[in-house]
C-alpha cells in the first residue's frame, strides 16, 4: 500500500489489521449497510501482480485457465493458476492497463504465486512484479453505485460484468454482486478525489463487508490455507468466466478438461448460512452427520459475518452431503449449516 494512501484513509477513520482495513470506526453501522446501503472499499488487502513484456500475454496464456488473449482495456475476466495436477494454487481477476497485465488476488498469496510463475519464465521476455505499489484500488456497491460513479467522474459505467470502461487514469470493472458493483484502479491523486467524492452518499467500509458481498456473489478466494485444495470446477470457476476449455495446454489443463467434458465432479461450492459469530479459517471442515459423520464432508472456503446475524460462508462440500445431508461445522456435533442460493446455476453446469 503506498504510504499516502494509507495516511489518507487514516485520516478518513480507518481502523486497520496490518494493511487491511477493518472498519471506518463505526463496524455497526457498516454491518447494516453493506448489504442495502452504497459503500466503498479500499481493496488494499488485495495485491497485485504485474506481467509485461513482448511475450507476457503468451506467457500467461501458457501458465493460467482463463483466456489471456482475450483480456483488453474493455475485458476483464476471473482465473486460476494450477497446479500440474489441476489444484488451484490462486484465483485471481486479471485486467489490461496499456502494455501491462494485472492480477489482483488476496494479498497473503501474492510471494508464493509470483515466486512460482516467475520459475517457469526461462527465455520467455516478459517481466513479473509485485505491483502493489502501482494502483490504488476500491471496491464500489450499492443500488445506486452506478449513478454515483456517472456523477463523480461524468462518464457511463460498464454496464456488464467483467466490462471493462478506462477513464483518464482510471479502470472501472463491472463485477458480480447483489447490486451494481465496481472494481476501481487508478492513480493516487485521481483516486483520492474519487473516494472523496463517493464518500460524500457512499459508506466506507472494512474489508470483511467487502469479503461478504464476494460470498454473496458465489466468488471464491484462494488463501494459503487453501492452496491445492480444489480444482477450479469444485470452486465453480467455469461458472463465473475463470476457465477456458477451447485454449491451450496450461498446468493442470488436463484434470481440468477431464473433470469438465467426463462429468465425473463430485463437489461443488455452495454458500451456506452458519448460526455463530467467529468466523472459520479457510479450510475448516464440515462434516454430514446424516451420512458420513466421521469424514469432512467439505471445507470453508471464506466466511464473514453477515447483517441480520450470524455468518455467511462459501464451502466446497460432497454435492450429495449439499442436497440430502445433515451439514455441521468442525464435526458433526458442530454447528449446524444450512444450504443457501446462489446467483447462478449449477444445474446450467450439469447440463453443458
Amino acid at each position: 500500500m503506498k504510504p499516502e494512501w494509507k495516511d489518507f484513509l487514516l485520516q478518513a477513520g480507518a481502523e486497520f489489521d496490518g494493511e487491511r482495513v477493518m472498519h471506518f470506526g463505526n463496524p455497526e453501522r457498516e454491518n447494516s449497510v453493506v448489504v442495502t446501503g452504497d459503500i466503498l472499499c479500499d481493496l488494499s488487502h488485495h495485491g497485485l501482480i504485474s506481467a509485461h513484456g513482448e511475450d507476457a500475454e503468451a506467457f500467461l496464456q501458457g501458465q493460467l485457465s482463463l483466456d489471456v488473449t482475450d483480456i483488453s482495456e474493455s475485458i476483464s475476466h476471473l482465473g486460476s493458476y494450477c497446479t500440474p495436477k489441476g489444484r488451484m494454487l490462486a484465483v485471481f481477476r486479471m485486467f489490461r492497463r496499456g502494455e501491462a497485465l494485472y492480477m489482483r488476488l488476496p494479498r497473503e498469496t501474492v510471494e508464493a504465486t509470483l515466486k512460482r510463475l516467475s520459475m517457469f519464465i526461462l527465455r520467455a521476455k516478459v517481466t513479473l512484479e509485485d505491483a502493489d505499489d502501482a494502483l490504488v484500488r476500491l471496491g464500489l456497491s450499492g443500488p445506486n453505485a452506478r449513478a454515483e460513479l456517472k456523477t463523480a467522474l461524468g462518464i457511463d459505467p460498464p454496464e456488464a460484468t467483467d466490462n471493462v470502461v478506462r477513464h483518464d487514469s482510471y479502470s472501472i470493472i463491472c463485477i458480480p454482486g447483489l447490486h451494481d458493483r465496481f472494481e476501481i484502479y487508478g492513480d493516487l491523486e485521481p483516486m483520492t478525489q474519487l473516494w472523496q467524492k463517493l464518500n460524500v452518499r457512499c459508506a466506507p467500509v472494512g474489508a470483511p463487508y467487502w469479503g461478504l458481498l464476494d460470498i454473496m456473489a458465489g466468488i471464491p478466494q484462494i488463501y494459503p490455507q487453501t492452496a491445492e485444495a480444489f480444482v477450479p470446477q469444485m470452486a465453480n470457476m467455469e461458472l463465473l468466466g475463470g476457465v477456458n476449455f477451447n485454449k491451450g495446454c496450461y498446468p493442470g489443463q488436463e484434470v481440468v478438461a477431464r473433470s469438465h467434458y467426463l462429468g465425473k465432479l463430485k463437489r461443488r461450492m455452495y454458500r451456506l448460512a452458519l448460526p455463530i459469530d467467529d468466523a472459520p479459517e479457510p479450510n475448516t471442515p464440515l462434516f454430514d452427520a446424516k451420512n458420513d459423520p466421521d469424514q469432512p464432508a467439505g471445507f470453508i472456503v471464506e466466511a464473514q459475518p453477515h447483517p441480520d446475524g450470524g455468518l455467511q460462508a462459501l464451502a466446497v462440500l460432497k454435492i450429495a452431503s449439499a442436497e440430502s445431508g445433515d451439514l455441521h461445522l468442525g464435526s458433526a456435533e458442530g454447528p449446524a449449516a444450512s444450504v443457501m442460493s446462489l446467483p447462478y446455476s449449477l444445474e446450467a453446469a450439469k447440463a453443458g
